[in-house]
């Protein structure tokens, strides 16, 4: 079994208005497999997930070139932190697994997980990320836990088009392998 986090921003001083380091107090939640048979995925006391056990769920190459890019979550909004979420499935081999998920852990500081430096942030819109989304995967042996928050920036992110004043990058926090 193997095992990576990712670390957490450092802590700054506030820069042009905005709090700094960005936290969040809830969150979103959704929950998506991949190469998997039967799997189901518990959070909050909901099942999220529930596929059937003798269907194997498309893999995420099938997804193409909008993989990892369309993963995003819409359960919520979800206090600061429920217990584990708790998974079970089997492998793309028919392998069966468990798995406990402990969110709370992985984001413990409770520090927005994100790609932007204090002064590129704007003071104004949404956020900055208020409401992060939580994402768990489940991809054959692999879970994947990852973030995306909506941050609205002092820029356009595509020059003319005045709807890009902001980035949503999804962020990987933690992977297991089992």
């Amino acid at each position: 079994m193997s095992s990576t986090a990712a670390t957490s921003p450092t802590a700054r001083e506030p820069d042009d208005g905005v709090e700094w380091p960005l936290k969040f107090k809830a969150h979103y939640f959704d929950a998506y497999c991949f190469s998997t048979y039967g799997c189901k995925v518990h959070y909050r006391g909901r099942l999220r997930v529930d596929h059937p056990d003798d269907e194997l769920q498309p893999s995420s190459e099938a997804l193409g070139d909008k993989y990892p890019h369309i993963l995003s979550a819409g359960m919520g909004p979800i206090p600061n932190f429920p217990p584990p979420a708790k998974v079970s499935w089997r492998a793309k081999d028919g392998t069966p697994l468990e798995a406990e998920v402990d969110i709370g852990e992985i984001f413990r500081d409770e520090l927005i997980r994100h790609n932007l430096q204090p002064h590129e942030i704007a003071e104004r819109g949404i956020g900055p990320g208020a409401l992060p989304q939580i994402i768990l995967e489940v991809n054959d042996r692999t879970i994947n836990v990852y973030m995306r928050a909506h941050i609205s920036t002092r820029e356009l992110q595509q020059p003319g088009n005045r709807y890009s004043d902001f980035r949503a990058d999804l962020i990987k926090v933690f992977n297991r392998t089992y």
